[in-house]
């Protein structure tokens, strides 16, 4: 069971941001401030993101141009496919394991980057938080996609980059990987690196 942001894709605001800020601690001011981490936890469990842009921008008028730029260019925030982690996936699915996805992403932006990065295609099948309206860490997410593909918790491998995330899955009882690098997971599941 893969996470995409972190492992497969390079998701991270600042790679939008830092267009339309120039100053780095002006940014970081921003992000830490008026789009929040924890704002932004409500996208991936369904808020929609255009009203929820729209709420925070009349909140802060004066960034009320760099708030909608959240809902409105979002796929900026996107800095492309982590090269070892799709690799890794390939190389699981190649060896015959089947592999899923289960990712904390908003509803509006998962159907762009599943069109726009073929692998998120490979999956036999993939639960995305904010089409559920839970998301990781939360132990109904892991049960969620356990039950719906008939997996059993003690034979399924989570990677994921969020040590919240995997202390989320292991709770769920499963194996779970902080992901850093490839090596680790292909040891977890006895594949030799290539």
């Amino acid at each position: 069971m893969f996470d995409v942001g972190g492992v497969l894709l390079d998701w991270n605001p600042r790679h939008l941001y830092r267009k339309l800020i120039p100053d780095p601690a002006e940014m970081e001011f921003f992000l830490s401030t008026v789009c929040t981490p924890e704002w932004h936890d409500a996208h991936d469990r369904g808020t929609n993101m255009q009203a929820s842009c729209a709420a925070l921008a009349r909140q802060w008028p004066a960034h009320a141009a760099l708030t909608m730029a959240w809902c409105k260019r979002s796929e900026e925030m996107i800095g492309g496919p982590i090269p070892d982690g799709v690799r890794l996936l390939r190389r699981v699915i190649d060896s015959g394991l089947p592999c899923y996805a289960l990712t904390n992403m908003e509803a509006e932006t998962y159907p762009l980057r599943r069109t726009r990065y073929d692998f998120l295609g490979w999956f036999e099948g993939t639960v995305v938080s904010g089409l559920e309206g839970i998301a990781k860490p939360d132990r109904e997410i892991y049960e969620l996609l356990l039950e719906r593909f008939s997996l059993d918790p003690a034979s399924t491998l989570f990677v994921d980059d969020s040590p919240v995330n995997v202390a989320g899955a292991a709770r769920a009882g499963m194996d779970a990987v902080l992901y850093t690098v490839p090596g680790p997971v292909l040891s977890r599941l006895g594949l030799a690196a290539q």
